[in-house]
């Protein structure tokens, strides 16, 4: 019966395929098929559309009564929310706050003193930062619109005005990140948020063609490295590494991974600051350039003249 109000809701959406079905609902498409006749045979008036574009639907005017939440459901939205809550800044500052009490006040007493119990227990970790992201809720407007922006941005190495059009919005790490193609940079770009200074809706460039976003492909760097247990605990959560380890031995573990190209710079102060808890095997750019880093580092140290500072 779960699965079956599980299809009527998912219908209440719009077409769903049993394909579409199954894959949501974890079943075979046979057991999706044989659900969608026992739904007619119950009387819900599902139709069907046959070709490429075509699925099921719910007759017009058909609505189910409002569902009361089980008590895994309820918690499961909780403990989603709980965890926005844990960012600085949101499109939803006051409503991620009074959503979890309205959702709490329709629940029965019981399923309230069952959860909270687990939600104490669970937590989604979220670092703690300190910023400001005032131009969050418009971008993410203009980004649903499909609109392009012009944003005045202050990266590590540039402060300037960028043409972007955005992509998507995404939280991660504590910080809101804005995936966009860039007509100033000429390829796909990933800004912070919180590092734009100012912005407003813009003009599509006239050179610009919509197949632009879909079809560039963005320059990504090969990397291989070994590194000590130690090394792999401070990597294991990156996005482009933490994924592509594999485990050698009780104390050594090898990445394998492709970079973007923009992230360059980070990955050189990475295995640099990893010193010894790693070893670079390609490319050799990085090693020369961390070879360069550690030099410039040790004479800094072998021929700086302290003076005064001395005790």
């Amino acid at each position: 019966m779960d699965r079956l109000m599980a299809i009527v809701i998912a219908l209440q959406h719009g077409n769903q395929t049993a394909a579409s079905l199954s894959e949501k609902l974890e079943v075979s498409r046979r057991t999706i098929l044989r659900d969608i006749q026992t739904l007619s045979e119950i009387g819900v008036p599902i139709g069907a559309v046959s070709g490429p574009r075509g699925g099921y639907h719910l007759m017009e005017g058909f609505l189910l009564p409002p569902l009361q939440l089980s008590s895994r459901e309820a918690l499961c939205v909780l403990f989603a929310l709980q965890g926005l809550t844990g960012y600085t800044d949101t499109p939803f500052n006051k409503e991620r706050w009074t959503v979890m009490d309205k959702i709490r006040s329709m629940l029965p007493r019981d399923t309230v003193q069952h959860i909270n119990p687990l939600l104490t227990s669970m937590e989604v970790e979220v670092p703690k930062r300190s910023y400001h992201v005032p131009h969050l809720e418009k971008l993410l407007a203009l980004t649903a619109q499909g609109k392009w922006v012009s944003v005045f941005y202050q990266s590590m190495n540039h402060r300037r005005r960028l043409l972007i059009k955005p992509l998507k919005i995404f939280a991660a790490h504590g910080f809101w990140y804005c995936d966009c193609y860039s007509h100033t940079h000429g390829e796909n770009r990933r800004l912070r948020i919180d590092r734009i200074g100012d912005m407003a809706e813009a003009s599509a460039p006239p050179d610009f063609s919509e197949s632009a976003c879909a079809t560039h492909q963005e320059s990504t760097v090969h990397i291989q490295a070994e590194l000590t247990y130690k090394g792999m605990l401070q990597v294991e959560r990156d996005e482009h590494i933490g994924e592509c380890m594999v485990q050698l031995s009780d104390d050594c573990w090898f990445a394998d991974f492709h970079l973007p190209g923009r992230e360059w710079d980070w990955v050189v102060g990475l295995f640099f600051s990893l010193g010894s808890e790693a070893r670079v095997i390609r490319p050799e750019k990085l090693r020369a350039q961390i070879r360069q880093r550690a030099e410039e580092l040790r004479k800094r140290y072998e021929d700086e003249d302290l003076g005064g500072l001395r005790p």
